[in-house]
């Protein structure tokens, strides 16, 4: 006898809808895309709209936007730096802390649609999650970069860091993406695709570490579990996310059902895929009686 699987999402498609279901996830893809088209109509048209890359960028010759983890490795290591890339360090740290730091991993990193692809192909082929990291050591690898870089006098994590790596490869590569770029996201593909899903973003990418960490703590708009009473424990939030460590206490125990963990990506898959629409997003003060 054949055993049908459904996967995460399936059951509120098929009762309020595909879009009801997906909105989110299709709202990042967007936004990932079209920040990324934003970069390549300069080197593909020559209507140089974005500067630069992810890693520090020039808007419309006028708003300088810069990578402050990137600007404090340069700090460490005893560059000069010019005063515009102070300020666009100063501009996106502003943002991400009002928005949270890991807003970065799930809306605008391109290394979030390979994991999610790794994370997608284990959930259609029903692996069982594989070993797992400490969320601890991406912090213990961001201390590492950060000491290297004053060590050494070099941004040392920029050598190897598959964000800047594979957007400078998309954007400048002309579609012909170095080898050293293919095997880096190649291996960050395996990592979580043949070991453990979300093992790169979630236990090891010093970036993630250093948005949540240093940036996460203040952002006003958070998910929250507003209908946790609803919740009949059908996991598929687990499921898909991608830090699922924060939804315990907001939804199954007695503290404020807003999930303010500095984790969270605020990626929205818990609010699509939930069938009895247990969570949304809500300002960070919301109180559970509202």
């Amino acid at each position: 006898m054949t055993v049908s699987r459904t996967f995460p999402g399936q059951k509120k498609a098929a009762q309020q809808g595909w879009w009801a279901a997906n909105r989110w996830l299709v709202c990042r893809r967007l936004v990932q895309l079209a920040l990324l088209g934003l970069f390549l109509v300069g080197p593909l048209c020559g209507w140089w709209i974005v500067k630069g890359t992810l890693a520090s960028s020039l808007t419309l010759d006028v708003l300088p936007l810069t990578d402050p983890l990137i600007a404090l490795q340069s700090l460490l290591a005893g560059h000069p730096v010019l005063a515009s890339v102070w300020w666009g360090a100063l501009i996106v740290t502003v943002f991400y802390l009002l928005v949270g730091g890991r807003v970065f991993c799930s809306w605008v990193c391109p290394v979030n649609m390979v994991t999610d692809c790794a994370a997608w192909a284990r959930t259609r082929l029903g692996w069982r999650d594989g070993a797992s990291l400490p969320r601890s050591v991406r912090y213990g690898l961001l201390g590492g970069v950060l000491l290297t870089s004053l060590l050494t006098g070099t941004i040392a994590w920029e050598f190897v860091n598959p964000v800047t790596m594979l957007h400078r490869g998309l954007v400048y590569g002309a579609w012909g993406v170095g080898t050293a770029t293919v095997l880096l996201t190649l291996a960050v593909f395996v990592l979580d695709f043949a070991v453990t899903p979300r093992l790169w973003c979630g236990a090891l990418c010093p970036v993630g570490a250093f948005y949540g960490g240093v940036l996460g703590h203040t952002a006003l708009l958070r998910v929250a579990a507003t209908e946790r009473e609803r919740c009949d424990r059908c996991m598929e939030c687990f499921a898909v996310c991608p830090e699922r460590q924060v939804l315990h206490g907001p939804l199954w125990g007695e503290q404020s059902p807003v999930i303010t963990g500095v984790s969270c990506t605020n990626c929205g898959r818990c609010i699509d895929v939930c069938p009895e629409n247990v969570f949304r997003f809500v300002p960070r003060w919301h109180k559970a009686n509202q």
